[in-house]
């Protein structure tokens, strides 16, 4: 390994972030005896709001705390994985190899690590529209993934809101298995709006043109959608394809680095996970727009370690 005075830290890999993919690739890494540095970031996590994890064998229904939990009282077993509460302010190629990470604390001192790799999994940001109800709803009864709690949400009225027209058009025949009434709500600026109307139309599903302007909830359970014309809408579920972006380092990274992402912003990888920087890879949400889910990233995590543990092994 490098010897930088700078680094007094080494590791094999770094993961920066802790939720599912993260979590994953700290597992698959220890097992592969790479010794391995946690980064998450210290502010809640995108999933704190949800009610469980589902999916996660041995784990369903477990809220996102819980899961974290379970995971690190099996990484404590295998004494290879460090955990710090920081955010990731630089990440840096060193001269010599590897990459030297600087991370900010609560208490505002930096800390200064290096690794001979790098996973990525700090998820993406939801841009949360200011619309009252809003906040109390989400992550109840307004949704952003039904495959994660499309099941909680069976049987019940749903409505569809869609601001990307190809969203729109490829959710018209959708979601049938959990709800037989189905509705979507799209702004009437949307683009391509005849080729909305006409999917819609072809689906035998109410297409509403309007913009939602307050949701009506009882303690976070939704009841009625208004629209900004004083429209009302008995709707007990909203699935909401928000805006997303990236967390700021991944733009930090993109300038210094050259990282490479596509044109909807999400960070390119290969089949084994590895972006365009040799020896930096990346996991979970901010690689993918659609399947952003706890067993996707979880997926993820653990083959972007498993080809770093085979790269070290065979080489290459």
């Amino acid at each position: 390994m490098s010897t930088q005075p700078e680094s007094p830290a080494h590791y094999d890999i770094a993961v920066i972030g802790g939720g599912p993919a993260g979590l994953s690739a700290a597992v698959s890494a220890t097992r592969l005896m790479q010794r391995t540095i946690v980064v998450e970031a210290p502010s809640p996590p995108r999933n704190a709001v949800s009610r469980g994890a589902h999916g996660l064998l041995g784990l369903d229904t477990r809220t996102p705390d819980e899961v974290r939990a379970a995971v690190w009282g099996d990484l404590r077993r295998y004494g290879l994985a460090t955990l710090r509460s920081a955010e990731v302010t630089d990440l840096a190629r060193d001269p010599d190899g590897g990459f030297r990470i600087t991370a900010s604390g609560d208490d505002g001192a930096d800390e200064r690590v290096w690794a001979r790799h790098v996973v990525l999994a700090t998820g993406v940001v939801d841009d949360h529209p200011k619309i009252p109800g809003f906040a109390e709803c989400w992550g109840r009864s307004v949704i952003h993934c039904p495959f994660c709690v499309g099941w909680e949400n069976r049987d019940r009225a749903w409505g569809l809101v869609h601001h990307d027209p190809d969203h729109a058009i490829t959710a018209a025949r959708a979601f049938r298995a959990w709800s037989g009434d189905i509705l979507a709500i799209v702004p009437p600026d949307i683009a391509r709006l005849d080729e909305v109307r006409a999917a819609y139309e072809a689906a035998e599903r109410e297409l509403v043109e309007g913009r939602v302007a307050r949701l009506h909830h009882r303690g976070g359970e939704l009841h009625t959608v208004e629209l900004d014309d004083g429209r009302t809408l008995p709707r007990q579920t909203l699935l909401w394809h928000l805006t997303q972006r990236q967390v700021p380092l991944i733009g930090r990274l993109v300038a210094s680095l050259g990282l490479a992402v596509d044109e909807g912003g999400f960070v390119t990888v290969d089949a084994s996970r590895e972006t365009n920087i040799p020896g930096l890879y990346a996991a979970g949400d901010l690689t993918v727009p659609m399947g952003q889910n706890a067993l996707d990233a979880t997926a993820t995590g653990g083959a972007a370690a498993t080809a770093i543990g085979r790269k070290q092994m065979f080489g290459g």
